[in-house]
């Protein structure tokens, strides 16, 4: 009899695995903007199942190295949905070595190595594009508000731009002055590739009471129309 061996199921498992770094974020934003970004990519891509987006979740990419956490990041060629509770890290040896496409990153008040250290251990884990975003640009007047990397040759090239086309996405990503949640200021969107900005949940959710009432309207028009012609509007 001959036994057939799997290395991952010597590997922990996710379950077994910290979640978190446990580092509470400083700056609200930097969940609020992932999850903006989530919310959006839900509506656009309503019938895909083959996509994941995490934010402020634990990715570990060796068992004896303890998980990277970016602000947010996106997967696809993954399931979207594992289970009832969803994911509680994201695990490459769970996810078949697939490493996210993007990964973000929200510059805090505390500076946590954003533009070198993490640029270094995403561009090793074969991450396609990293973007760090910079909320007060005051803080480090050196820097774009929004910076944009694609990994060429193992190594990350700065890309030009606002919105930045990401062509493995199939959408760009740019800063836009907006409103979400009631907060008026520049937040991250996604953008078609004709550079429309994509709609936000409120604006959706508005767009549809705006088309709801512009029916009603034109139904209400007719009617007149009808009763002036002398013809009831509830036998047609």
């Amino acid at each position: 009899m001959v036994l057939q061996y799997d290395p991952r199921q010597c590997l922990p498992s996710s379950a077994e695995l910290p979640d978190s770094d446990d580092t509470p974020v400083d700056n609200e934003l930097q969940n609020l903007i992932p999850n903006l970004l989530d919310s959006i990519l839900a509506m656009a891509w309503p019938q895909r199942v083959d996509w994941f987006f995490g934010v402020d979740m634990g990715i570990y990419y060796d068992p004896d190295q303890p998980a990277i956490v970016p602000d947010g990041f996106l997967s696809l060629g993954v399931e979207r949905f594992i289970g009832e509770d969803g994911r509680l890290s994201y695990v490459f040896w769970e996810e078949d070595n697939i490493p996210p496409v993007l990964a973000l990153e929200v510059v805090s008040k505390t500076y946590g190595g954003e533009y070198e250290r993490k640029k270094t251990i995403y561009a090793n884990l074969g991450i396609r594009y990293y973007a760090v975003y910079l909320p007060n640009q005051r803080s480090r007047r050196k820097r774009q508000p929004l910076e944009v990397y694609a990994l060429e040759n193992g190594t990350y090239q700065q890309l030009d731009g606002n919105p930045v086309w990401l062509p493995e996405i199939g959408l760009g990503l740019g800063r836009e002055r907006g409103t979400y949640l009631g907060r008026e200021r520049e937040w991250l969107y996604w953008f078609n590739q004709d550079g429309d900005r994509l709609l936000i949940p409120e604006e959706r959710v508005e767009q549809e009471k705006d088309r709801a009432e512009q029916e009603k309207a034109r139904a209400e028009r007719l009617a007149e129309k009808l009763k002036a012609l002398g013809v009831d509007p509830n036998s047609i």
